[in-house]
């Protein structure tokens, strides 16, 4: 492998600012992954974004039915079941490549 320099990374001044340049910039040329680490951030807590939904009615009693007797919040639920489906298609779309 070619020690090749490795170019600056910029100063950023916001999270969407850098979020763009990642997006048009090709890692590679700024860092050299050959000498990267792995590590575990345990109390990493991922970005939430609050949403708006409509659901039936009929929808929420049954998930706070469910929720009831999995002692668990009704929206945490949801949160749950909603990350297992996805999580289900994304590893179909990877099986039919």
């Amino acid at each position: 492998m070619r020690n090749a320099v490795k170019l600056k990374i910029p100063e950023f001044k916001t999270e969407n600012e850098e979020r763009e340049f990642w997006a048009t910039h090709d890692s590679t040329e700024y860092i050299d992954w050959s000498k990267s680490k792995s590590i575990v951030l345990p109390k990493l807590k991922p970005t939430l974004r609050t949403i708006s939904i409509r659901l039936p009615e009929s929808l929420i009693e049954e998930m706070k039915s469910i929720a009831n007797k999995k002692d668990v919040p009704y929206q945490s639920l949801m949160k749950i079941f909603l990350s297992e489906k996805v999580e289900e298609e994304l590893h179909k779309r990877v099986e039919t490549k």
